[in-house]
């Protein structure tokens, strides 16, 4: 069965035993609560994918699944660039819970995650308020730091891809080892 470039909360509820849903979120995010049935495939690992992602998507229609619908718009269209339909979750996990539908999360205590763009914003800002410090009292070259990371948001604004979320998700807590597709 086919399916459009995005789902709502509600279309995806009715048509979820008919997908593959995939979460596109960092591992450590994903384990924070999930949609149910969701594996993980991060953004980032969607090339390394595609053969098990063309696979699936040959059985069922695949369903990408972020926090809030933004990264999993870019991976619908990184598929649909490789010719494999996929559909983005309108609003993420945080719609999906929002809309009163219950997240599954692995066997022991739920992780406190922060979500990738929070990571950011605070990675941003820490970086932001030490380079005015610094350059206030250590040296005004300091004040470089703020501007490049200034100018890497604009950046990121205006390309829609955030560097920083990249090398984030790098970062260990935000790294487990890659859940296979069913």
């Amino acid at each position: 069965m086919p399916v459009s470039r995005t789902l709502g909360v509600d279309e995806a509820l009715s048509r979820l035993p008919a997908l593959h849903v995939v979460d596109v979120r960092t591992p450590g995010e994903f384990a924070s609560g999930r949609l149910p049935g969701a594996v993980n495939v991060p953004l980032d690992r969607i090339g390394a994918g595609l053969a098990d992602l063309r696979r699936a998507a040959g059985t069922r229609a695949l369903l990408l699944v972020c926090a809030s619908g933004a990264r999993s718009d870019r991976g619908a269209a990184l598929l649909a660039s490789h010719g494999i339909a996929a559909a983005s979750l309108t609003g993420g996990t945080r719609a999906w819970a929002e809309a009163g539908h219950g997240l599954e999360h692995p066997p022991g205590p739920v992780r406190a995650v922060w979500g990738m763009e929070r990571q950011v914003r605070f990675t941003a800002g820490a970086l932001v308020l030490l380079g005015v410090v610094l350059g206030l009292f250590v040296h005004p070259a300091f004040q470089l730091l703020s501007a490049a990371i200034a100018g890497g948001l604009v950046f990121s604004a205006l390309t829609d891809t955030c560097g920083m979320a990249v090398v984030l998700g790098r970062l260990p807590f935000n790294r487990r080892g890659p859940v296979p597709l069913g």
